[in-house]
């Protein structure tokens, strides 16, 4: 976890039960976490005062108490990753960093613990594109992230394979047409060499039979050019964990 001591986590709204589990489970993370469960009307001075590096909010909350804690953690510098505690996928609000379904169990609430604390370590990406202009266009989307994020790039396969050989990485955006060693075949060496990274392709023109490509090769998603913050954004909770599926 390099030079992370500890993280303060703060469980606003939820209910007697579910506060128990968040405190056992958060006790069992990997780092210390210093927990402290509250109800909506307490959260603003607690985050205004206390250093709270991530906070949950439960989804059952009424929308307009969501709504100042939300608010609230956004009026600190730095704000605290915020997420939504839920059953249901619909249950998001904005402004919030992601979801996390509810935990029924002291093993689910530490899962849940171990994904806020990944998400709040910075992850190293790297960006492989021969195209200068898209490497700088996909890193300033990066660099604009709410997620702490420590970027990298490369010009071509086999310099993002020194780079991911020398490196912890987490992440690659990885672009489908390049020449030489092409996306496809940097794709499946990197998964034979890192199993553990998570590659994103990148292309201007997606067909089945190029998605079937990548997936068989082992690529976590596919973003057809040219995307957006909102897409970066949807890949980034995807490989942090932070989604609920629909009902």
């Amino acid at each position: 976890m390099g030079d992370l001591v500890s993280l303060r986590m703060l469980v606003v709204g939820a209910s007697d039960t579910d506060s128990v589990l968040w405190r056992q489970g958060s006790a069992l993370a990997s780092v210390p976490v210093e927990f402290l469960a509250i109800d909506a009307p307490s959260a603003p001075s607690i985050l205004a005062n206390s250093g709270v590096d991530i906070c949950v909010v439960d989804g059952d909350l009424p929308d307009d108490h969501k709504a100042v804690v939300v608010a609230a953690a956004r009026a600190v510098k730095p704000a605290p990753l915020l997420f939504v505690s839920a059953r249901h996928h619909d249950a998001r609000i904005d402004g919030a960093d992601g979801m996390l379904a509810k935990p029924a169990s002291v093993e689910d609430a530490r899962r849940r613990a171990e994904l806020c604390i990944r998400a709040k370590i910075p992850t190293r990406v790297l960006i492989v594109d021969d195209s200068s202009t898209m490497r700088s266009i996909v890193r300033k989307i990066l660099a604009a992230s709410r997620f702490p994020l420590d970027i990298y790039d490369a010009a071509e396969g086999i310099g993002a394979l020194n780079q991911l050989r020398n490196g912890n990485f987490g992440l690659v955006f990885l672009d489908y047409n390049m020449p030489g060693f092409n996306g496809i075949e940097t794709l499946s060496e990197i998964k034979r060499e890192n199993p553990n990274v998570a590659v994103v392709m990148m292309t201007s023109a997606v067909d089945n039979a190029i998605v079937a490509r990548a997936q068989a090769a082992g690529a976590l998603a596919f973003l057809k050019k040219p995307f957006f913050p909102s897409h970066i954004d949807a890949m980034l909770e995807r490989y942090y964990g932070f989604t609920i599926p629909a009902i």
